[in-house]
C-alpha cells in the first residue's frame, strides 16, 4: 500500500540528517517512527479501557481495593508472611 505523506522543508531535513546518522533510509526512519507512535497509542488505548472497565466494575459492585492494601499485599510477596490473595471491599 502507498501512502503519501507531505512534510514541511525542516521536517524532511531533520529526517533527513537522522537517516544519514543512522545509516539508514529516510524510508525507514519515518515507518519506525509511526510504527513506534501506533504501539504506544494503542497500549495507551488498552490503559484507558481497563480504567474504565475497572471504574464500571466499581459503580456496579461497590468492591475495591485500597492502595495500601494493595501495597501491603505486594510487599509481602516472597516472605515468610505473604499474604492470601486480597479479597475485594
Amino acid at each position: 500500500m502507498a501512502t503519501w505523506l507531505k512534510l514541511d522543508p525542516e521536517m524532511k531535513g531533520r529526517i533527513q540528517a537522522l537517516a544519514q546518522q543512522r545509516d539508514r533510509s529516510a524510508h525507514w526512519i519515518m515507518r519506525e517512527a509511526i510504527r513506534e507512535y501506533v504501539d504506544r497509542e494503542e497500549a495507551r488505548e488498552g490503559f484507558r479501557q481497563e480504567a474504565l472497565d475497572a471504574w464500571t466494575a466499581y459503580q456496579e459492585t461497590g468492591r475495591h481495593l485500597t492502595a495500601a492494601e494493595t501495597i501491603g499485599w505486594l510487599e509481602s510477596w516472597g516472605s515468610e508472611t505473604e499474604r492470601e490473595g486480597l479479597r475485594l471491599s
